[in-house]
């Protein structure tokens, strides 16, 4: 507490501050920190909450480098101030010392498809409203990616686990191990008295590589794996593919639950890696190591054939990455972790009439979370494909105020 409050005066309190400017939620970071100083911490965390619901995940998985921390003007000449770690703090007091209470729950029932970060942010705010909300989620637990995609050592659970306990003070209904679409069907749930509906289902199909060996019995994918690490079974020497941030937590992953080596098999060089600094450096300093300027051919029961690659200057000066002829090779390894993103299901658009898709399968919204079906709203990763949780939560907040537009509208 004392080196936080040691960290809250370093904040120059800027005019224009650039920290605020460039969080993609808008948090009133000047403002938390002056009630924050004044030892305000059920104000500051409600003032928090109210911006975005889930500013406690927030506080510890957004990219904070690209956004208040990497434009803290503290930062020019020396360390940013952390503002990260008073967010965490403050979101964690008001969620464990505030009692939610369920208002006049007179309005209409709202049917939220997917317990992840742009459900549950939709879920709170409509159920502060009086709308009566059920969350319909095809796993045991809500979170979605925040649960079964990033690590507990990452994200703790407990995080979630109070959300969850909040939400049903509100009075939010939730139906686990749910699957929305091949039984209880859209249609269903307008018939049953549902006024809109809210999908959120985020991407859980695996993308694949499109080469041979991705059957074999020791590979497997990460979004898959990270799941449930404990099931499996990896052998000592594992080969991650891909280089984002879910291959990073799958690598680090593999570490922690007793691979003895763990490698990041990638076809460009350090300088391309999409991962986060912070996830990138977390994983050399688990012990994962890298294999660049590989890209895989074929998987096999003995590791990946690969062949070489290299950077070449193309036309206009831009950087494109090639393979060398005659440079394969083998990397011998007991199992493969795919992790070259993901796109969404098809359960609910397959059993649907009316919802469009794009190529991809992400669902079609305009700018307002409408879908091509009228009462039907979608925003997250469903729609925009794999992204931060903060701009989740973000267009989350305005879907939610769409959706109440609409039921007003529509009485």
């Amino acid at each position: 507490m004392k080196e936080l409050k040691l960290e809250a005066d370093r904040c120059l309190m800027c005019k224009n501050p650039r920290c605020r400017t460039n969080c993609p939620i808008d948090t009133p970071i000047p403002e938390i920190i002056n009630l924050f100083k004044d030892e305000k911490m059920l104000e500051a965390g409600e003032t928090l909450f109210n911006n975005n619901p889930l500013s406690a995940v927030c506080a510890i998985v957004c990219p904070h480098e690209d956004q208040c921390k990497g434009n803290c003007i503290r930062g020019i000449k020396g360390e940013p101030v952390r503002f990260c770690e008073i967010e965490s703090y403050l979101s964690n007091y008001y969620l464990e010392n505030t009692n939610f209470e369920i208002g006049n729950r007179d309005k209409e029932n709202i049917a939220i498809i997917g317990g992840g970060p742009a459900g549950i942010t939709i879920a709170f705010i409509l159920a502060k409203k009086g709308y009566k909300v059920t969350i319909f989620d095809s796993h045991e637990k809500i979170g979605g990616v925040l649960r079964y995609g990033i690590p507990e050592f990452r994200l703790p659970k407990s995080i979630l686990d109070n959300y969850e306990k909040r939400l049903l003070q509100l009075g939010v209904k939730i139906r686990p191990n749910t699957l929305i679409g091949p039984v209880i069907t859209l249609d269903k749930l307008f018939y049953d008295g549902y006024k809109a509906i809210f999908i959120g289902t985020g991407v859980w199909n695996p993308k694949t590589l499109n080469i041979k060996g991705e059957s074999l019995g020791n590979v497997h994918y990460a979004i898959d794996y990270l799941k449930a690490p404990n099931v499996y079974n990896l052998g000592k020497k594992v080969c991650v593919i891909g280089a984002g941030d879910v291959a990073m937590d799958a690598a680090r992953t593999a570490k922690k639950n007793g691979a003895e080596e763990v490698y990041i098999l990638y076809r460009k060089g350090f300088e391309n890696i999409p991962a986060t600094k912070v996830e990138l450096n977390e994983a050399i300093e688990d012990g994962v190591k890298f294999e660049l300027f590989k890209a895989p051919l074929e998987l096999t029961e003995e590791g990946v054939k690969y062949i070489e690659t290299k950077n070449e200057i193309g036309e206009n000066e831009i950087v494109n990455t090639v393979t060398i002829e005659g440079s394969e090779g083998i990397f011998s390894c007991d199992s493969i972790i795919i992790a070259v993103s993901q796109s969404p299901k098809n359960n609910i658009v397959s059993n649907t009439t009316g919802l469009e898709t794009n190529r991809w399968g992400l669902l079609v919204t305009d700018k307002c979370g409408h879908t091509t079906r009228d009462g039907v709203f979608a925003s997250g990763d469903v729609v925009t494909g794999a992204k931060t949780v903060v701009k989740a939560a973000a267009h989350a907040k305005l879907v939610a105020e769409e959706i109440e537009k609409y039921l007003n509208e529509n009485k």
